[in-house]
């Protein structure tokens, strides 16, 4: 391994999946504000994650529909108005 290259200030946090609830103690060097209250009694750094292997379909072998970000509704935003200068030829079709 190169020397220099990886972080030398690892702290124990606490990752939680806010899709399943599953919380997990480990290092990471990531910065938060979050604080919360472990089983311990102690109080460590907060990580909130939207997937994890609690909730991701490969590891879980079922799917979830999560929309936590409204993607769905940010595309239908992002797009419309290019629907709206589309015309429309369904009616067209469905008389024929």
């Amino acid at each position: 391994m190169k020397k220099g290259i990886h972080p030398e200030n690892y702290r124990i946090v606490v990752f939680k999946d806010i899709s399943s609830g599953e919380e997990y103690l480990t290092k990471s060097t990531m910065p938060t504000k979050d604080t919360i209250e472990w089983s311990d009694g102690n109080e460590y750094p907060l990580i909130k994650v939207e997937i994890s292997s609690s909730s991701h379909p490969f590891y879980t072998g079922k799917m979830q529909f999560v929309d936590t970000a409204g993607r769905i509704d940010k595309f239908n935003k992002k797009f419309a108005k290019f629907a709206e200068k589309m015309p429309d030829t369904r009616d067209e079709e469905s008389a024929k």
